[in-house]
């Protein structure tokens, strides 16, 4: 049997180790009713040994696929560490999937039992149980409106654990053997893709993938059993998994689980961890925020606000990378720290952020500058489900906001001919589940992974920069590349933009459809005194359409200083009657554009960008959060942007 990093084999043994080492630390937290409630190592073992006998008791195998969604709470992380210690893969769902999408990975991975957090993720399983032949057993945490449902095969979370405790002597050996016998080579969970092309897929990910990959970034980064995180990412993303599962239980520190999405911003205030994750959307969306604060507020404190984050982003980054600065810059500083800075991150909540990560797309250089300038060790990382997350990482020290930093601990990248970047670690996966041909195309042979992405090593200092994914590099019909992604990611940097769709692949020039920010186009308009009475008539108001003619023609100055580039310049645009919604399929649900199918979804909106239309009448079919469908119906306003006359690069001729 192949042995684990100091002889641990699998998350259940390093759950061991924890409650045998500092069993009295905390290991969970959640807030529920306004009450934080904590749970040490020993009593988390606890937690998990009774819902692990309960499983056993309802006839759960060696082998077996149980699906687990919900928000992030304590009972279905611990459901998952219950699977692994019989010997069973935990296959976490997105809880905003709808019942199709969720049948579609039920089905696919054969789960014959399903924990969900509530009533609503029960209906959606409960709607779909019919066409899935091998489905048995539905255990739910929430008991909260199920009492009149058919229990013949539902139960109650802490019924489930209560008859593993009353059944521990009949079943607790083989709870043991099973235990013991996971390998470092066997299954530790399966996460499904996003999907972003076609179905998704499932991503075999082994117990030597996550623990040797939390070790390495753990070291990497310092982390600690006294560190604090704060759990509110999806539980089927790779990178919760990795951070509350995979690190939290090789360093011991502790999960701490939000009451609600909408408490979440508060709960991170009253927290404060010192470990942190977001996708540049909420550093976004927390800076939009800030940003009108402080158009409300009084004169004085505009003056001191802008007084002092001038000083800091001129000294702040420097600062925290230990680089030399001046006594009276220092002082300055200190006093900004005091009168400006501390406030606005104990506001934030990460007043105590050690390390924090962002990644998943760029983010803007004046925002990540920003988040740098008050003190807080923002970095970016590179990384997909099938490396168990870390690609690469950004080392104390080398932080910038153009580059995703160096090789992480363990993982090789090659740069292929056409510019792919290509990676092998220990976090390399196993394979697809049930898809021999797609893993055969990702992984070969010698175990190199093809990203999918392009980009290129800085020379000189060994950062990894990236342009794009692959598949979405080409030409123009005059030869000159053709990255939309680039272009896209200088538009989203605009808080007043949310998405922004460019095309222009074998065609003459660059076009884009634009989704606004309701929340920051809307403070905008009331401090402006501009009436709107829905997301659709804002979008067309003429005053918004000329603010974001600005964006885009800012963008096109900034794009046309790239030689290799300057051919994707946006010529003309216009703004979405919708935002683009995943219920709609027009986005995975962590929200990455499926630009094939928004190119055929809304293709009589692209020919009027390309044929001279300055405005064009369209309907489209979108689901309400209720299921229902309906129809919008709009007439877009087409806009001409102004471009940087420049001669582009070519691409090379293969």
């Amino acid at each position: 049997m192949a042995e684990g990093v100091e002889g641990l084999r699998s998350v259940p043994a390093l759950l061991h180790r924890n409650a045998t080492q500092f069993g009295s630390a905390p290991a969970y937290r959640e807030k529920e009713y306004g009450i934080w409630q904590s749970w040490t190592w020993a009593e988390t073992e606890q937690e998990i040994e009774a819902l692990a006998l309960g499983l056993l008791n309802l006839g759960v195998n060696e082998g077996d696929f149980i699906a687990v969604i919900g928000r992030n709470r304590p009972t279905l992380y611990w459901s998952m560490v219950a699977a692994q210690s019989v010997g069973a893969i935990p296959v976490p769902l997105y809880q905003d999937a709808v019942a199709e999408e969720m049948e579609y990975v039920l089905d696919h991975c054969g789960a014959r039992f399903a924990i969900v957090a509530d009533q609503e993720q029960a209906d959606k399983v409960i709607e779909v149980q019919d066409d899935l032949h091998q489905f048995e057993h539905l255990i739910y945490v929430d008991p909260r409106g199920m009492r009149k449902y058919d229990h013949a095969h539902l139960h109650e979370y802490s019924h489930v654990q209560e008859q593993g405790r009353a059944a521990r002597d009949e079943f607790i050996n083989e709870l043991t053997r099973r235990r013991d016998k996971l390998g470092y080579d066997d299954t530790c969970v399966m996460l499904y893709t996003s999907g972003t092309t076609g179905k998704p897929k499932g991503v075999v990910l082994s117990n030597r993938n996550i623990v040797e990959t939390a070790r390495n970034t753990s070291d990497f980064d310092h982390l600690r059993e006294d560190d604090e995180i704060l759990a509110y990412l999806p539980m089927a993303w790779v990178g919760d998994f990795i951070f509350s599962i995979g690190q939290a239980y090789w360093t011991g520190f502790c999960v701490n689980c939000p009451e609600s999405a909408e408490t979440m911003m508060t709960d991170l205030k009253e927290i404060a961890p010192s470990y942190y994750f977001a996708p540049p959307r909420v550093f976004e969306t927390q800076l939009t925020s800030i940003t009108i604060r402080m158009e409300d507020a009084g004169k004085l404190k505009q003056r001191m606000f802008h007084y002092f984050m001038g000083h800091a982003r001129k000294v702040g980054p420097n600062i925290l990378d230990g680089e030399s600065v001046g006594l009276v810059d220092r002082i300055k500083y200190k006093l900004g720290e005091l009168m400006v800075y501390g406030p606005l991150k104990n506001a934030l909540g990460f007043s105590k952020v050690r390390v924090g990560y962002t990644a998943g797309e760029a983010i803007g250089p004046e925002i990540f500058d920003f988040y740098r300038s008050l003190g807080i060790n923002l970095k970016q990382l590179y990384g997909q489900t099938e490396a168990s997350v870390f690609i690469t990482q950004q080392p104390d020290g080398q932080v910038r906001s153009d580059t995703v930093g160096v090789p992480s601990p363990g993982v090789e990248i090659k740069i292929a001919e056409n510019g792919e970047v290509f990676y092998r670690s220990p976090g390399t996966f196993v394979e697809y589940y049930k898809n021999a041909e797609s893993t055969a195309d990702t992984k070969d042979a010698e175990g190199w992974v093809a990203t999918g992405d392009a980009g290129f090593f800085e020379e000189g200092t060994g950062h990894l920069r990236i342009i794009d994914r692959a598949k979405d590099v080409g030409q123009m019909a005059d030869g000159a590349l053709f990255a939309p992604k680039y272009v896209e990611n200088k538009l989203k940097f605009y808080p007043n933009i949310l998405e922004a769709v460019v095309f222009g692949a074998g065609r003459d020039r660059c076009t884009a459809f634009i989704n606004i920010d309701l929340t920051a186009v809307g403070n905008w308009a009331e401090r402006n005194n501009i009436a709107y009475a829905s997301y659709q008539e804002l979008a067309q108001h003429p005053r918004v359409l000329e603010m974001v003619q600005g964006h885009v023609e800012e963008v096109n100055v900034s794009v046309a200083q790239d030689d290799m580039l300057s051919g994707c310049q946006v010529h003309r645009f216009l703004i979405l009657h919708k935002e683009l919604d995943a219920d709609d399929g027009e986005m995975t649900r962590t929200r990455k554009v499926r630009r094939k199918i928004i190119g055929e979804k809304f293709a009589d909106l692209v020919r009027a960008l390309y044929d001279g239309s300055d405005e064009i009448y369209t309907e489209t079919e979108v689901t309400y959060e209720d299921g229902r469908k309906g129809k919008i119906k709009a007439t877009l306003q087409i806009r001409d942007a102004k471009v940087v006359p420049v001669v582009p690069a070519k691409v090379a001729a293969e």
